[in-house]
């Protein structure tokens, strides 16, 4: 095992609980292997605990351990025991069900895992190891020994596949060679790489095959809920247009928050920019129309293939063409959804990220019918909760609206935050009633 000198300010941050090391802190750097274990020392020679190390990320280090000079195989015991304990966690958080059997079961640091991060669907288990020192074969043997060993999201495993997906991006920046083909498990013969799973009773396709990162974003399934309940009681003390509640999902993706606003809305419009991800989402709703036809029946569902700045561009223009400063009421909407990807990669993004989403929001408060109700997401884990907050309440003065916040949250308590590290607190999630 080798050592890293790292400076005083990042000897400062782990020592207050955050367990990366950029690059840009590391005093010397040795050369060592790529994915090895090392002792991190502080200027004064300090031990700091064990991380595993990478010779292409910009995060160098993640710190695994207080312990310094773990070993290998010390650490692949900590790994058996912190994925036992986050299954454990998950059976408690986010229990499975017939209306809920998708959750995230390992989340990386926030589960004391770096570089781990497993989502459940179904009978699906989909695993990404997303550093050098975590994709390697005694990882890749020790979670699924721990998966096939336990119960899983608080149910006996029956049916389990697991498939290994790499993130393009991260495998790129790691240098991370393509995993081996096929399933790392089944307990069928032939391993499935689709299911059918649920999230607050809707049904969804989802193929290991396709999609973003692991697929479905599971992190918005509380918000999901509220929305649909918010748009619910907001349209229960108000009367909408003629033709019915309308709703408008911006960044639909595979129609996540389009569907669960389908249950109280008239007309749905989901606009993404992904022709795949709105394929998807077609093939969501027919199957909860099969398999409900009366949830949907009063609903009108519709997707569009744009960009989301255009889009919402082009509505209010064209709700405006008279030069008038509010819309005619035929062109307002009841809800509008805002779940757009991350703006903000890096640091140096926040400032654009900030326009784009102030952007994004000004837009949708000039569509928005009084009394409607916007539910605004960002998920760059650069831009704080306060600053996405703050950029929404800009929107709002620009745009001559009161708007009432209802609701702020994050992600489902199955992707835990750690408040020593705030990279995990991602999701920012703002439920709002929208006057004048």
């Amino acid at each position: 095992m080798f050592t890293l000198s790292v400076s005083r300010r990042a000897a400062d941050r782990l020592r207050s609980g955050h367990l990366w090391v950029y690059r840009s802190d590391l005093a010397v750097e040795q050369e060592g292997a790529p994915g090895s274990l090392v002792t991190l020392l502080d200027p004064r020679g300090l031990p700091l605990g064990t991380a595993l190390y990478s010779s292409t990320s910009q995060i160098a280090a993640r710190l695994v351990s207080s312990q310094p000079g773990l070993t290998r195989a010390e650490y692949l015991a900590d790994v058996r025991t912190r994925i036992a304990a986050a299954l454990d966690l998950r059976s408690r958080l986010a229990p499975s069900s017939p209306a809920n059997n998708a959750h995230r079961i390992v989340f990386s640091e926030a589960d004391n895992l770096p570089g781990i991060v497993a989502d459940r669907y179904n009978d699906l288990v989909l695993l990404q190891l997303l550093t050098q020192g975590v994709a390697q074969e005694d990882v890749r043997s020790v979670f699924v020994e721990a998966l096939r060993s336990a119960s899983v999201a608080g149910e006996e495993p029956g049916e389990l596949t697991i498939w290994e997906r790499p993130d393009a991006r991260v495998r790129e920046l790691e240098q991370l060679p393509a995993p081996a083909a096929g399933a790392l498990f089944s307990t069928q013969a032939e391993p499935p790489s689709s299911t059918i799973f649920s999230l607050n009773g809707l049904r969804f396709h989802y193929d290991a095959a396709a999609g973003q990162k692991t697929g479905a974003f599971l992190d918005q399934r509380l918000n999901y809920a509220a929305a649909a309940r918010a748009v619910a009681e907001a349209l229960s003390a108000r009367r909408s247009g003629a033709d019915g509640p309308r709703a408008l999902d911006v960044c639909t993706y595979q129609g996540g928050f389009a569907l669960h606003l389908a249950q109280a809305c008239a007309q749905v419009t989901g606009v993404d920019a992904s022709r795949s991800a709105l394929e998807a989402a077609e093939r969501n709703l027919t199957l909860n129309q099969a398999h409900n036809p009366s949830l949907f029946a009063g609903c009108q569902v519709d997707w569009m293939e744009a960009d989301a700045f255009a889009y919402l561009r082009h509505l209010d223009d064209t709700a405006r063409a008279d030069g008038s400063r509010q819309p005619p009421s035929a062109e307002l909407f009841d809800a509008i959804v805002l779940d757009p990807p991350a703006f903000a990669k890096s640091k140096r993004a926040v400032e654009g990220a900030l326009r784009g989403y102030k952007e994004l929001n000004l837009r949708a408060l000039r569509l928005l019918a009084p009394g409607g109700t916007l539910i605004t997401n960002s998920c760059s884990h650069h831009i704080s909760m306060e600053e996405f907050t703050a950029v929404v309440a800009a929107a709002a003065s620009d745009a001559r609206r009161k708007v009432q916040l209802l609701q702020r949250s994050g992600a489902a308590p199955d992707h835990p935050e750690i408040l020593t590290l705030p990279e995990t607190g991602y999701l920012k999630c703002l439920i709002c009633r929208v006057e004048g």
